[in-house]
């Protein structure tokens, strides 16, 4: 496994549904999240592709969105973007992270896509993304209630999203997606073998691809 820094319009046409852009931010929280998760991962988004449509017919090159729980905008819940936009505008590290291909073969991408589309608007779940991030003590008796989540999609953070697209669209086994960090997803066996940063001071994902998904967080 290895990481490359390469600019994003040179593997744009390379991005494809189900891949995970992760985010390095530079806020408190981000901060926050880093410390508690003990990785330079705060932040990830599932990647969405549209193409414009006239007359029934499909028109000109595939637009590459990311749908991602975050504040953006006056918003703080489940929204999708523009994926050039979200780079253009972020300030810290982006990575790629593409499915491998037996990964993607596994994808019902009507299902993912459907799925995705009815979570927009869902409101942000600070709480939950609180509790998935302090892990130490999950099965501590009477502590371990208080901070183990049981899955539950009504809201959202950010990983526990892309996690519930990746597993409802069938590419995971089911796990506990309400207890899935960004650097847990970013550290499952699901990816190709390289990935690439295309923004930010040059940082490698230390557990990138590392550890089997099947039943985490349950």
């Amino acid at each position: 496994m290895s990481m490359q820094y390469q600019s994003y319009s040179a593997i744009r046409s390379e991005v494809k549904p189900g891949d995970i852009i992760a985010f390095g931010g530079k806020s408190e929280f981000s901060d926050i999240i880093k410390w508690a998760t003990r990785s330079v991962v705060s932040h990830v988004g599932i990647i969405m592709q549209s193409q414009l449509v006239i007359g029934g017919t499909t028109q000109g090159d595939t637009m590459n969105q990311l749908i991602e729980s975050t504040s953006l905008n006056g918003f703080s819940g489940v929204t999708i973007n523009r994926l050039s936009d979200r780079i253009a505008q972020y300030e810290g590290e982006i990575w790629w992270l593409p499915l491998a291909g037996v990964v993607r073969e596994r994808l019902d991408l009507k299902q993912f896509c459907a799925w995705c589309l009815k979570q927009e608007r869902k409101p942000y779940d600070m709480p939950q993304a609180v509790k998935s991030a302090v892990d130490a003590t999950d099965k501590v008796p009477i502590l371990g209630r208080a901070t183990h989540n049981i899955e539950d999609f009504a809201k959202f953070f950010c990983s526990e999203l892309a996690a519930g697209a990746l597993e409802v669209g069938g590419a995971i086994p089911h796990i506990n997606a309400s207890e899935v960090t960004p650097v847990d997803l970013c550290s499952f066996n699901i990816y190709a073998s390289n990935y690439v940063q295309i923004k930010g001071v040059e940082k490698p994902i230390r557990t990138y691809k590392r550890f089997d998904p099947t039943g985490w967080g349950e």
